[in-house]
């Protein structure tokens, strides 16, 4: 078997605290509870090392050459590989994906999933959410497993439709997975622009003026995210298809090549 060559792309630990919290000896019941929040966030921090550690170990046992790089220290394109794992969730897997083409698949691990149960139950202390890892069809649980498949070329991608972006006519290097935010720098500030659509096969539309807080347009993908906290509507994860803020489906041209990635067979089948 002719070895493969991996990345794997790692969520930073900065992101959790680094040291494990000591209880004050106060014993008033807002000190508790931030002793219980700061440990649950040095929980994920455990968490995540634990899956990254279980991932490197899975792959000391295969026939694979593979390295390991934090997202924040990885800028240039990704090249000569066969695969990239991304470890952490969909950060992680969006990050890497600006720096690829359609050449290369990526598998994303979420490496602290979030438990419902919990969530539940602490929903009255604070947000026990961990991560969602909508676009990652492995965890540490199922890893060698999807690794396996890949190697053995049992499984293949699912090409994800992502979008080009032209400033002043000057195609920007990076295409977009999710989505794409024309608006001011400021939030409050009200942004205006003109802008047309084009449709396949059809003229381009009249100049359609807009003030607004900003124009979102999603790929599918992206449709789950802060389109659809923006009043859009989920979309088949496969379609080709483009939506704007007000949720209104465009068929347009991506113009971008796909990213291949692997994904859950629920998330293939939720939506069709």
């Amino acid at each position: 078997m002719v070895r493969k060559r991996l990345l794997m792309l790692l969520k930073p630990f900065d992101v959790y605290p680094s040291h494990e919290p000591s209880l004050s000896i106060s014993s008033s019941s807002s000190s508790t509870n931030r002793h219980k929040v700061l440990r649950y966030l040095y929980d994920r921090t455990l968490a995540h090392k634990n899956a990254i550690n279980f991932c490197q170990n899975i792959l000391k046992k295969k026939v694979v050459d593979w390295k390991t790089v934090f997202r924040f220290d990885l800028s240039e394109p990704i090249r000569d590989v066969d695969l990239v794992v991304t470890v952490g969730g969909d950060g992680t897997l969006l990050q890497a994906s600006h720096l690829m083409d359609d050449s290369i698949p990526v598998l994303g691990v979420n490496s602290d999933p979030t438990r419902p149960e919990e969530v539940a139950e602490l929903s009255e202390e604070f947000d026990a959410t961990r991560s969602t890892g909508y676009l990652c069809a492995a965890t540490a649980n199922n890893f060698e497993q999807m690794i396996d498949g890949i190697l053995e070329n049992r499984s293949e991608p699912s090409e994800l439709a992502r979008m080009a972006v032209s400033v002043n006519s000057k195609l920007i290097s990076t295409a977009a997975l999710n989505d794409v935010l024309l608006a001011h720098p400021c939030p409050a500030t009200v942004s205006r622009f003109s802008f047309r659509i084009k449709k396949i096969g059809e003229p381009l539309s009249s100049l359609l003026h807009c003030r607004s807080s900003g124009l979102r347009v999603s790929t599918a993908a992206g449709s789950t995210a802060a389109m659809l906290s923006a009043g859009g509507s989920a979309m088949p994860i496969l379609s080709k298809e483009l939506q704007y803020m007000l949720g209104d489906t465009i068929e347009l041209s991506s113009g971008a090549p796909p990213l291949k990635v692997y994904l859950s067979p629920h998330l293939l089948s939720h939506y069709e």
